[in-house]
């Protein structure tokens, strides 16, 4: 290895303990002593089923040529790869396309000479290999494929991991193809065409299917996904992750394996499988690769090409979380511990879909359920199950929707209520009932900010003065994505982002400014998890002068703000100041102030 891999002829260096350690040594990356001691000491049997990078890696050995830092698994690969010539690449699943990559050699190959294809162009195939001095393999692939190959270097333990897992895939997908499975079957397609004896269902308990499924609830669990989205489409049908709040093509499959997928997770899910013509709900429980319990909720829709499924992904530590990880701190933090400290009256949440609203009022309601208080829910559906509720479902079939639970739940005893979602006058007529009797109530709306709860409950026609009477506050929320710890940078502040952000209020500019780079542990995205931004909005008495009939919404705004109350903008603008967050991803979620303001 002392040779760069141009000047080693027709010769096959493969990677040795002793060359590596000399090389090391030589280059000044490792000391001597450290050397004599790996090269005297016996690799343990689970050692030595690791590549020797991996396993020099796990020694965490001091780097001779940066004091205080240790010859990581990433900076060994950057020195091979300066020697070997060969760029070094992560390997980010999400950005392959399996079903290309694993139509380029055989399993077996790629086994035999550890490598695997990461990208196919048209002229090109990039292989990433754990021995980059070794080409025996080269030509004969090349013949065959008629395509220039691009040598590069990854992490052995990724290759080893990724040949198991796309292959597989790949041959789930095929096999369940190739055996005769049609695709449409029992499907209400638009386009689907009369195959005369063709008509039945798949079977959804086809091992190559449950394979499939099974790796598409790892693959997200490990990609912290939030929610699986399987689209079908004409010809193929495509299966995206929403990762941080932002949607990331993952997979195309053949629509027969699509529609073959859907039903197995409908029957994991308890849904009618049969029926394919309406929407349904579900919900079922998995264990992640770390063996935590993981409850999904599963939501299907009869689309022209047949049912798109998508599941939301709880994450089972939700309850656990504090108001500081959530990202309510400081005064919004007082505010809304103030509010929902009252004996009764009605508090609100209120943002759009993925807001965050449902991990607020459970993380709320877990530290307002103490063995003390009957705390009663309503919900649709049922979001995560919690042993210190008393929670129950909307079921509309049998006429019971959020008004009558509300009445059912009022003669069960309750200290506290929380409902769902307020959705028309019914239900907020007997949430304010709830609250005129002694209780608690907790629930959410759907409105762009805090003030305009109060215009939303006036046009459902809930009367100016019970509003008064019984509304304590409203919290409106969004989630911003957070900076990546590991490769966040500093950078010059931007005048002009900044007035556009804090506009039209005057609001001093932090000294540091930090920007999105990108690196391995976020996937270049620079971005790593959500944090919320709050605006808390408390009423008193100067407040209710502005509820009225014809309410103005800037008004109660402005009011709100004297009392102080920060807009969602402005609140983004503390993070950004901190270093949690960018100018662009807070303008991208908060919305605009009214010029009005």
């Amino acid at each position: 290895m002392a040779e760069p891999a141009s000047n080693t002829g027709n010769r096959e260096i493969y990677l040795d303990l002793h060359m590596l350690l000399h090389d090391l040594v030589t280059d000044q990356r490792l000391s001597s002593a450290d050397a004599d001691r790996l090269r005297s000491s016996a690799r343990s049997s689970k050692d030595a089923a690791k590549h020797l990078l991996n396993y020099l890696a796990d020694q965490r050995l001091d780097d001779q040529s940066s004091p205080g830092t240790t010859l990581t698994i990433e900076s060994l690969l950057e020195w091979v790869g300066r020697k070997a010539g060969q760029e070094v690449v992560h390997i980010d699943p999400l950005k392959i396309d399996a079903t290309a990559v694993t139509g380029v050699m055989s399993f077996a190959f790629a086994q035999r000479h550890k490598i695997l294809a990461l990208r196919v162009a048209q002229d090109e195939v990039v292989i990433a290999s754990t021995e980059p001095f070794v080409s025996d393999w080269e030509a004969d692939l090349q013949h065959v494929l008629r395509k220039h190959i691009t040598r590069v270097i990854a992490n052995p333990a990724d290759i080893q991991r990724y040949q198991v897992e796309f292959y597989t895939l790949a041959r789930s997908v095929s096999s369940y193809t190739s055996e005769g499975h049609k695709a449409g079957a029992g499907l209400a397609n638009l386009e689907q065409m009369l195959e005369l004896g063709q008509l039945k269902d798949p079977d959804a308990n086809d091992q190559h299917i449950v394979n499939i499924v099974d790796w598409l609830f790892q693959y997200a669990f490990e990609q912290r996904a939030s929610d699986i989205h399987i689209e079908p489409r004409r010809e193929q049908g495509n299966v995206r992750f929403r990762i941080d709040g932002v949607l990331c093509p993952v997979y195309e499959l053949p629509m027969q394996v699509v529609t073959a997928v859907t039903s197995r997770i409908k029957i994991l899910g308890r849904m009618d499988v049969a029926e394919k013509r309406r929407p349904q709900d579900g919900r079922l429980k998995t264990v992640s690769p770390e063996g935590v319990e993981v409850e999904l909720r599963l939501s299907t829709l009869p689309t022209a090409f047949g049912e798109k499924l998508v599941m939301r992904i709880f994450d089972p530590d939700v309850l656990l979380k504090s108001f500081a990880e959530l990202g309510l701190a400081n005064e919004d933090y007082r505010r809304w511990n103030a509010m929902t400290a009252k004996p009764h009256g009605i508090v609100l949440v209120t943002g759009p879909t993925g807001s965050g609203k449902t991990t607020t009022l459970y993380s709320t309601l877990k530290q307002l359920a103490t063995p003390d208080v009957n705390l009663c829910t309503i919900e649709d559906p049922i979001e995560m199950v919690e042993p210190a509720f008393n929670q129950m479902q909307v079921q509309q079939n049998i006429n019971l929707d959020f008004a009558s639970g509300v009445k059912a739940l009022l003669r069960q005893d309750p200290d506290i209520i929380m409902i769902g979602e307020i959705r028309d006058l019914e239900t907020a007529e007997m949430a304010i009932q709830a609250s005129l009797t002694g209780h608690l109530v907790l629930s959410t709306l759907h409105t762009n900010d805090a003030p305009s709860a109060v215009t939303r409950l006036l046009e459902l026609g809930v009367p100016a003065y019970l509003i008064k009477a019984t509304l304590l506050g409203v919290m409106a929320q969004r989630l911003v994505r957070t900076l990546c710890p590991h490769c966040k940078q500093s950078s010059e502040l931007d005048e002009q982002a900044w007035q556009q952000l804090t506009h039209p209020w005057k609001v001093n500019a932090p000294n540091t400014m930090y920007s999105a780079s990108g690196c391995l542990e976020c996937r270049n995205t620079g971005y790593l998890g959500r944090q919320g931004i709050y605006e808390v909005m408390p009423l008193n008495e100067n407040m209710h002068k502005h509820i009225n009939s014809d309410c103005d919404v800037a008004l109660l705004r402005t009011s709100a703000m004297r009392e102080g109350m920060r807009t969602l903008r402005l609140s983004g603008a503390q993070k950004v100041g901190v270093g949690d967050t960018t100018i662009s991803e807070v303008m991208r979620v908060a919305p605009a102030p009214d010029n009005g303001e």
